[in-house]
């Protein structure tokens, strides 16, 4: 019987390699691209297999889109920091519009957020309502979800008993 490690095996197909990929997890045609590429697969097979996975609608962009903005927002982050995600994957900018504004609603979602992180209550003074705002903005919340957040007090007047 020959021992596996003298068997010489030949490397998967572009196919057989997206395929391979598809199976584990979605992803998006670029980033599909992207990874047979890096793998070491020529180019033009590797769109003609990305092609054949988007008539089959393995590899579907929208709808890629769409669970991207879901599960991002489901973890807490916000639309600006999705945006910038989803941009770095490739997709086109009409896609990543249309998946947000069919998304959750992120002022109820940056509320949320604050008052999971430092409770219910509204922050006291400038200087809390500045950090609340800081960890907002890191989770990708855009300024007027942060202001929702917050409370809308353009004059600055706190009332610590909210």
């Amino acid at each position: 019987m020959p021992c596996r490690s003298a068997v010489a095996s030949r490397p998967p197909t572009p196919l057989e390699a997206g395929t391979a990929l598809l199976a584990r997890r979605d992803y998006a045609s670029g980033e599909l691209r992207a990874k047979l590429i890096d793998k070491g697969h020529e180019p033009s097979e590797v769109d003609a297999v990305v092609a054949t996975f988007q008539a089959q609608r393995l590899v579907d962009d929208a709808r890629y889109a769409e669970r991207f903005v879901a599960y991002r927002a489901a973890r807490g982050q916000g639309p600006v920091r999705i945006r910038m995600d989803l941009k770095a994957l490739g997709l086109p900018v009409e896609l990543i519009d249309e998946a947000l504004s069919s998304g959750p609603a992120f002022p109820t979602l940056a509320a949320a957020a604050r008052s999971r992180k430092f409770g219910a209550r509204a922050p006291k003074d400038f200087k809390e309502k500045a950090r609340q705002a800081r960890f907002l903005q890191y989770r990708g919340f855009s300024a007027d979800d942060i202001r929702s957040a917050l409370g809308n007090d353009p004059e600055g007047t706190f009332d610590p008993d909210l």
